[in-house]
C-alpha cells in the first residue's frame, strides 16, 4: 500500500494564493494596505509564509510579482507544505509520496493522458451545454475538448480545457490517475472533500477508459468538521482569515484526541469537534474510557505480580459469570470487526468497538464494588478464567488503539 498527496498547485487558487503572499511581503517591508479583494487569502498563516520569504531575502522592497512570480510561488508553496507536513507529523500521518499537479503538466503527462484518450475515441472537440443556473444568453459558446464520461455512466460530458485553452483540474486529475495505473496499482482509494461530490463520478469513469476496466476506483467524501467551545461554533474560512489549522487544534487538545474523533466517524458524516467535551474525563469521552480501561488492567496486573503469566487450558469447560460471557461474546467480534473495517474502508467500525468492549469490562469493574461476588481477586487471588477474559480484553485495546494511531497511558 501506497499513501501519496496530491498537491494542487497550479491554476487561478494557486495564483491568487501567491499574490497574497506577495502583498504581505509587502505590507511587512513596506508597510502598504494588504487589498480588500474577495479572490485573495488574508489568513494569519499567509504572514507566516511571507516573513519565511522575507528571511531568506531581506530585500524584498524591488520584488515585482509580474517578473517573479514563478520563484515567489515555489516559495510560497515550498513553505506552505511545510507547515502542513508539519501538521500531518505531529498527528502521525505519514505519505511516501507527494506528488505535483505543475510536475505533471510540465513533464506532458496531462498531454500523454490525452492522446491515449483520443486514441481510444474517447475525446472530441464540441461545445457543452451551458451549466445549470447559467443564464443561456450568457454563455460564451466555445469549442472544447471533451472526454465523453456519459459513455461510462455519467450524467455529463466533462471539459478537460478551459475557454483560454488550458488544462482543466479534471485533465490534471485525470493524468494523475493514469500516472498510477501505469505504476500498476490495481485499486485506487480517493479521499475527497465534501465540495467534491459531484466529482465521483468523472473521475470514476476517466478511471474506467484509461484501464480498461482492469483497475477499480473508490472515492470517500469526507464531510467538514464543526469545531465548538463553549457551546459557540467556530467557524473556518481560508479566505475570511479565519482559517483553524491542527496546530490551533493541538494547542487545545491532544493528537491522540484528535486522531479518535477523527476515526471515530463514518466519512460521510459531519464531525462534531466540541473542545469542551474532549478533555472530559468520563464515559461521555469515548477515547479517555478506552485508555482508562487500559490503565485499570495495567494496574490489576502490578497487583498481581507474579500471577501475570497465568494462560487459559480451553480443554477446561469454561464457567463464566455473566459480565464475563458478555465480555467474551464481544472478543470474539473482534476479528469480524477488523475485517469489516478493511474490506468496507470503514475504520470508524474499530473506535466503536472498543468503546463497547471498555464499557463491558467497567461495568464488571464496578460491579465488583458492589457485589463480592464479581471482585477479581480474592483472597490475593484470581481466577485463571477471570484472569484470562481480562488478558483478552487488554489485546484486543491495545492492538485496536495501535490500528487507530493512539497511545495508551499505562497510568491514569
Amino acid at each position: 500500500m501506497i499513501r501519496e498527496y496530491y498537491i494542487n498547485d497550479h491554476g487561478n487558487q494557486i495564483y491568487n494564493f501567491t499574490k497574497s503572499v506577495y502583498y504581505r511581503i509587502k505590507e511587512i517591508t513596506s508597510k502598504t494596505t494588504f487589498p480588500d479583494e474577495k479572490d485573495l487569502y488574508p489568513g494569519e498563516y499567509i504572514k507566516e509564509i511571507a516573513n519565511k520569504i522575507i528571511d531568506l531575502n531581506k530585500d524584498n522592497k524591488n520584488l515585482d510579482f509580474k517578473k517573479d512570480f514563478k520563484h515567489l510561488k515555489n516559495l510560497s508553496l515550498k513553505f506552505s507544505m511545510n507547515l502542513i507536513k508539519d501538521d500531518l507529523k505531529k498527528l502521525k500521518i505519514v505519505h511516501d509520496k507527494f506528488v505535483s499537479e505543475t510536475e505533471l503538466i510540465e513533464n506532458k503527462r496531462v498531454e500523454e493522458t490525452i492522446n491515449y484518450l483520443k486514441e481510444k475515441n474517447y475525446i472530441e472537440e464540441n461545445i457543452l451545454p451551458a451549466p445549470k443556473g447559467i443564464n443561456k444568453k450568457d454563455w460564451i459558446q466555445k469549442k472544447k475538448l471533451i472526454f465523453k464520461s456519459t459513455s461510462f455512466g455519467d450524467d455529463l460530458d466533462r471539459a478537460l480545457t478551459k475557454d483560454d485553452g488550458s488544462w482543466t483540474y479534471f485533465a490534471s486529475d485525470t493524468a494523475y490517475h493514469y500516472d498510477k495505473i501505469n505504476r500498476g496499482f490495481e485499486l485506487l482509494i480517493n479521499i475527497l472533500g465534501a465540495d467534491h461530490a459531484g466529482y465521483v463520478k468523472r473521475i470514476t469513469s476517466a478511471v474506467e477508459a484509461l484501464s480498461k476496466n482492469k483497475t477499480f476506483i473508490n472515492c470517500k467524501v469526507c464531510r467538514l468538521v464543526k469545531l465548538f467551545k463553549n457551546g459557540k461554533p467556530f467557524k473556518m474560512s481560508k479566505r475570511s482569515g479565519e482559517f483553524i489549522n491542527v496546530s490551533d487544534l493541538l494547542n487545545e487538545v491532544s493528537s491522540d484526541n484528535i486522531r479518535f474523533i477523527m476515526l471515530s466517524k463514518s466519512n460521510d458524516v459531519e464531525i462534531e469537534f466540541d473542545f469542551n467535551k474532549i478533555i472530559e474525563k468520563n464515559k461521555d469521552n469515548h477515547v479517555y474510557y478506552i485508555q482508562y480501561a487500559n490503565a485499570r488492567i495495567n494496574s490489576l496486573f502490578e497487583t498481581l505480580g507474579g500471577q501475570s503469566d497465568i494462560k487459559l487450558d480451553i480443554n477446561k469447560e469454561l464457567n463464566l459469570n455473566i459480565y464475563e460471557k458478555k465480555i467474551f461474546r464481544k472478543v470474539l467480534e473482534w476479528p469480524h470487526i477488523i475485517q469489516s473495517a478493511v474490506n468496507k474502508l470503514e475504520p470508524h467500525k474499530i473506535p466503536f468497538y472498543l468503546y463497547d468492549l471498555a464499557n463491558l469490562f467497567h461495568s464488571y469493574w464496578s460491579a465488583g464494588a458492589k457485589n463480592s461476588q464479581y471482585k477479581f481477586i480474592k483472597k490475593n487471588n484470581i481466577e485463571d478464567i477471570t484472569f484470562s477474559i481480562i488478558k483478552l480484553v487488554h489485546i484486543v485495546i491495545q492492538n485496536g488503539m495501535k490500528i487507530l494511531g493512539v497511545n495508551l497511558p499505562k497510568k491514569m
